[in-house]
């Protein structure tokens, strides 16, 4: 297991960092701060609490520490998050700014939700000589990202890899990457995947989350131009995947010749698509 603790360190207040140090380094997955109340420290399925209360002077400081005032990190914040080095990401909760039905920034912030990366380099290396396109579904934290990247690794080992790393989260900077990997970032899901499609000519492309039509049936091109495709998305069952509109042609098209459906503490199974 590898994870950037130091850069995630950098990225809170002062007064927390001995605290988190010590409770945190081996198996915290988030810190969340809220306007006024303690720090919350989650530790797989437990919480512990921090001493103080949050401020707003805070909540600025985590958002000036992990932005550093770039143009493209301003932009994220109006998608509700901030991506930072080492891989750690920032949920964004607050006062929105709407211009003309679009969200354009967050006024005030009122809480933040920091999901700390950590890498497990060899988890899932049965997944390995799988081949055919792979879907890997699960909830929120059982690991999805991590399975996508450690497939990915594996498969640029032996093809032309090409991910669309629309948050910075798969391949962020510090994590080693496989060698015959293109990682393009900060470009999202649908045009990225059309990107690649027209110049890195890849033979596989892997994309995290799949959250919108628009991401489905940029996928569905992909797999009609013989591309094989490594994906996640949010279910947690078999049942689950197919009660979702949003994925209803990639299961009507069986674009994916294998489901991987994650349970919590890293386990998960497997489940063939019969052609």
């Amino acid at each position: 297991m590898r994870c950037a603790w130091e850069t995630l360190l950098g990225l809170i207040p002062q007064r927390m960092r001995q605290e988190v140090d010590r409770l945190g380094q081996a198996e915290a997955r988030e810190l969340r701060l809220r306007l006024g109340k303690p720090p919350e420290l989650v530790l797989g399925t437990d919480s512990s609490w921090l001493s103080g209360a949050v401020t707003q002077e805070e909540l600025q400081f985590v958002v000036n520490a992990a932005s550093r005032y770039s143009p493209w990190a301003a932009q994220t914040i109006s998608k509700g998050y901030l991506s930072t080095a080492g891989g750690h990401r920032i949920g964004l909760c607050g006062e929105a700014v709407v211009q003309q039905g679009v969200v354009t920034g967050v006024r005030q912030i009122h809480s933040l939700c920091i999901r700390i990366a950590r890498d497990f380099p060899e988890w899932g290396r049965e997944l390995e000589t799988l081949s055919g396109s792979l879907l890997i579904a699960g909830a929120p934290g059982w690991g999805k990202t991590t399975l996508l990247r450690n497939v990915a690794r594996w498969a640029a080992q032996r093809e032309s890899v090409s991910v669309v790393d629309e948050r910075v989260e798969l391949f962020p900077q510090g994590f080693s990457q496989g060698a015959r990997m293109d990682v393009l970032t900060g470009c999202p899901k649908p045009e990225g995947i059309e990107w690649v499609l027209r110049t890195m000519g890849p033979s596989c492309i892997a994309v995290d989350e799949i959250t919108a039509p628009e991401d489905a049936a940029a996928l569905l091109e992909a797999a009609s131009c013989g591309v094989r495709l490594l994906a996640t998305l949010h279910a947690v069952s078999a049942e689950d995947l197919c009660s979702r509109r949003i994925y209803r042609l990639l299961l009507q098209q069986k674009v994916f010749d294998t489901w991987v459906f994650l349970k919590p503490n890293q386990h998960y199974q497997l489940e063939r698509v019969a052609k």
